[in-house]
């Protein structure tokens, strides 16, 4: 059985759902795995099959130790009804290209693809002995009265930039044996996006804002996934496991491979192609998660000519690939693509540890000196092979406004901020007729009604919800009902904290995860 280990050593092993429970590994690296490509999925296999076919036949291939049962039945809760397209993410034509809409799940953003997985693959761990727990019941009692849970119960930490906090409460709320606690910058997601999470209902989930940018509060939570003592201190209290949701860890990141294989599926089913035809992919992307899944599926056999990265005015990822120098001492720009506003780049140190042939010395080496001085240079044999599967492109805020705009005037399409940044990249490269390219559409546009308004000239209240009927009026589309309904939501979640203070947000947090 293949295992998994921390991209900065590989001296601790461990299985898909120990490494799923756990999230990160103890060094603060992530977990990845030396038997990647392997196996190589049969691209006959996938033709004319459904998107839970697909999943079935990839996922098995990544995540071993789950029996076919147990990934049956993750697919099947996961991918059902709450999803408003029965192909869960369609491809659909624009122009002379194809866009892989990932908006059609609960709370339209690409995130609820993996984020709808995650819950069940969690709970299919429960049973599997925590790498972490014999460790930290043997610690000293705590002072606190209170009984210890006769349960473990893992607690989901994660920070968002916009759309993965409330793909990640949908998915987590009311979970048994699980609790959930987001962080999100404040003032830097959209109102609805902060609408979604602040409203959201469930008696284990947690809601915060911090003063700082994506970049400071995913930097503070790794921090305390890395602290031992306060990870002992919630064991012994409240055998409460911290784990993650966001794409550093395996159970989010692999269950969008998928989607790649789906979207070349569709175009052999289309005959657009045949079996072994190239194809490029353009990801917008921040974290870069969403492009490292291309990438993954490149290893498993998916033939990919070439993975364009889209980035917005924060373009370090762009930077990085162009000059092999990454460098997050820069401006950090809010912008109309607030989910990409990102300078630190989590998923990029296993894209490196792959393309270093497993380098663990080397990653460990880069990640120590972005942690103390900001920045990293690559070797340049790196650089060349990174260069040979991966280009890029950025896009500014009129950019991405025009991209909208343009989208709609001449296609008839409408598109989110990220998808425009995508857009504008693709559409600024020279294409090649034998390759078809596919785009990756990660929202809806209604999740940005202003931006999208502004772009198309329209006359826009202040209200973001009449924004969204004057969006729909224009256009003939239609609001998601799920994002609509949200301008009567109440507020359940008002807190803004320091950065310093999440780690006792965290403790907290325990607690009321724990009252019955």
């Amino acid at each position: 059985m293949n295992t998994f280990h921390s991209t900065r050593s590989n001296a601790d092993q461990f299985t898909a759902k120990q490494a799923i429970r756990k999230g990160i590994a103890n060094d603060g690296g992530l977990f990845v795995s030396d038997s990647l490509g392997d196996v190589q999925i049969d691209l006959d296999a996938i033709t004319d099959k459904s998107y839970q076919d697909i999943a079935r036949i990839v996922l098995a291939a990544l995540l071993p130790d789950f029996t076919q049962t147990e990934l049956a039945e993750c697919i099947g809760g996961a991918y059902g009804p709450k999803w408003s397209d029965s192909g869960i993410t369609p491809l659909r034509p624009v122009a002379d290209d194809f866009v892989l809409e990932l908006f059609h799940g609960p709370t339209s953003a690409f995130k609820d693809v993996a984020l709808q997985m995650l819950p069940r693959l969690m709970a299919k761990t429960i049973a599997e002995p925590s790498p972490t727990a014999a460790d930290q019941s043997t610690s000293d009692q705590s002072n606190d009265a209170r009984t210890t849970p006769a349960k473990e119960r893992i607690m989901i930490l994660t920070a968002t930039s916009g759309d993965t906090g409330k793909a990640a409460l949908a998915g987590f709320s009311d979970a048994p044996d699980t609790a959930i606690t987001v962080f999100y910058p404040q003032g830097q997601v959209s109102p609805i996006q902060q609408l979604q999470m602040t409203t959201q209902l469930g008696s284990n989930v947690a809601v915060c804002a911090v003063k700082g940018n994506f970049d400071d509060a995913q930097s503070a939570v790794k921090d305390i996934f890395a602290d031992s003592d306060l990870a002992t201190g919630l064991y012994v209290d409240s055998k409460t496991i911290l784990s993650s949701a966001n794409s550093i860890n395996i159970g989010r990141l692999f269950p969008q491979v998928v989607y790649y294989f789906v979207a070349y599926s569709r175009l052999l089913t289309d005959q657009v192609i045949n079996v072994g035809d190239e194809v490029e992919f353009c990801v917008p992307t921040g974290n870069f998660g969403d492009v490292l899944a291309g990438y993954y599926a490149m290893r498993m056999g998916l033939p990919v000519a070439k993975l364009i990265v889209a980035s917005d005015t924060n373009n370090v990822l762009c930077d990085f690939l162009t000059t092999g120098i990454y460098d997050r001492n820069r401006p950090f720009f809010t912008t109309n693509s607030p989910s990409m506003d990102i300078l630190i780049s989590s998923n990029l140190e296993r894209m490196l540890y792959y393309l270093s042939d497993g380098d663990t010395e080397l990653i460990s080496s880069l990640m120590t000196d972005l942690k103390e001085t900001g920045r990293f240079e690559i070797p340049e044999t790196l650089k060349n092979k990174i260069l040979q599967i991966f280009s890029c492109g950025w896009t500014s805020e009129d950019q991405v406004k025009s991209a909208i705009h343009d989208c709609w005037e001449q296609h008839h399409y409408l598109i989110d901020p990220h998808t425009a940044c995508g857009y504008h990249v693709l559409n600024d490269m020279e294409a090649d007729p034998l390759t078809p390219r596919i785009l990756l559409s990660t929202a809806s546009p209604y999740k940005f009604p202003r931006v999208v308004g502004e772009s198309l000239n329209l006359k826009l209240p202040d209200n973001d919800f009449q924004c969204m009927d004057a969006v729909a009026d224009a256009t003939g589309t239609t609001p998601p009902s799920q994002l609509r309904f949200l301008e009567t939501a109440p507020v359940r979640f008002k807190d803004v904290i320091a950065i310093a203070d999440m780690k006792n947000y965290v403790r907290k947090a325990s607690t009321w995860a724990n009252q019955e």
